[in-house]
């Protein structure tokens, strides 16, 4: 009897534990994969490679469209901008403890409104002229070390 009423009130601090809205924010970047996915449960994932001061950061972002709560429009815009390159803002909110199954999407994070924040595709290296803004040639990285 002490086992049951343990494992049961270890399931309702679980249960109580849980959020559907643990977090909240923002991300920017280039949508740079986008697909309907699933091995049970079909839904719309996503990749965004984040991007600060015009550069691409090394930590990605996973993402997914909630099956239970999808806005109107958002798949079309999403699907636009992996394909032409475009430059976005997605605002989303995370789970916690809410997604067991992954009957939502594969992620924890799901995307609720995506705006486009440059049409145009960031490639330096174009055949065309008009649109070339320059070229990289290297990457310099530095190290301030302030301790001597």
């Amino acid at each position: 009897m002490k086992k049951l009423i343990l494992i049961v009130s270890t399931i309702l601090l679980f249960a109580s534990c849980s959020s559907e809205n643990y977090s909240a924010g923002e991300r920017i970047g280039l949508v740079t994969q986008f697909s309907r996915s699933g091995m049970f449960y079909k839904s719309w994932e996503g990749h965004l490679n984040l991007t600060q001061t015009g550069m691409n950061s090394s930590v990605p972002f996973d993402f997914s469209i909630d099956n239970d709560n999808e806005p109107p429009g958002l798949v079309s815009v999403l699907d636009s901008a992996a394909n032409y390159g475009w430059k976005v803002k997605l605002t989303y909110h995370e789970t916690f403890n809410k997604n067991w199954f992954k009957n939502r999407g594969e992620t924890d994070h799901f995307v609720t409104s995506c705006v486009v924040l440059d049409r145009k595709p960031l490639s330096l290296f174009s055949g065309d002229s008009t649109h070339r803004q320059g070229k990289v040639i290297d990457t310099i990285y530095v190290i301030i070390d302030k301790s001597k």
